[in-house]
């Protein structure tokens, strides 16, 4: 019996290779939480088992979980669950809602433009996939009360997150939305302090050049992008914390 319940992959109702659901059912037990770290997951004989498949099969899922990072391969032991990197990432992923919430204001959220079409050069390049491979192209505004709060553009590679491609995001925003239904892996951030451009300005309801706070983030399962986003926040109205510990390495 393998050690630990094994849970479907909720990406996509599509069928998935074996390879595929192996991988998917072992990295979210993993992402989220249900397997901790120093968790010994089944042999790899156990897995061929449970799954009817060859060794073969389960020793390049395992393979690729421990080049992710997610597991490591120990002699005599097996496998166990790593510590998760993003869990004490300095920067973490928040919920937008959440935010306006602890400012006291009540959040709502409007879709300004939402098209399904292929990428472009510049936006395969920054995705990591195939100039006119199928992309969501969403742009939401987020309100505190009244007043905007945040401007959302994001891009959703479609061969990551098939379900994206029919989702309107009227119900729940986009950013939620990912996190209930993607287990992410990996995630990057880039902060910068510009000033408006027009776009922003007039989204925002501020004057053109004023101060706004741009987070640029980017998410991967494992080797595959999932979507890049370009959060932009009024300055005046925003800042940015982190709370953090000294390094223990040394």
């Amino acid at each position: 019996m393998i050690e630990g319940d094994l849970i479907a992959d909720p990406i996509s109702e599509a069928p998935l290779s074996l390879h595929q659901r192996i991988l998917s059912d072992i990295e979210q037990n993993i992402l989220t939480g249900r397997w901790p770290p120093g968790f010994k997951i089944a042999s790899e004989q156990q897995l061929a088992l449970q799954y009817g498949c060859s060794r073969m099969t389960v020793n390049k899922v395992v393979t690729q979980l421990a080049r992710a990072g997610l597991i490591q391969r120990r002699r005599k032991v097996g496998s166990v669950v790593l510590p998760q990197k993003a869990q004490s990432a300095i920067l973490e992923i928040y919920d937008i809602r959440e935010e306006v919430k602890a400012t006291g204001e009540i959040y709502s959220h409007r879709i300004l433009s939402r098209t399904v079409r292929p990428a472009n050069s510049q936006e395969a390049e920054l995705l990591g996939i195939l100039r006119k491979k199928p992309v969501t192209d969403i742009t939401c505004l987020h309100y505190a009360g009244e007043q905007p709060f945040c401007l959302e553009q994001r891009l959703i590679n479609l061969d990551a997150v098939p379900d994206a491609g029919t989702e309107s995001f009227e119900a729940l925003p986009p950013g939620p939305w990912l996190l209930e239904h993607v287990p992410w892996s990996a995630a990057e951030h880039r902060i910068a302090a510009l000033g408006a451009g027009t776009t922003e300005a007039s989204y925002l309801a501020i004057p053109l050049g004023s101060p706004v706070l741009v987070v640029v983030r980017q998410t991967w399962r494992f080797d595959h992008s999932v979507t890049s986003v370009r959060l932009t926040y009024p300055g005046k109205s925003h800042t940015l914390t982190a709370r953090f510990t000294p390094s223990q390495a040394g």
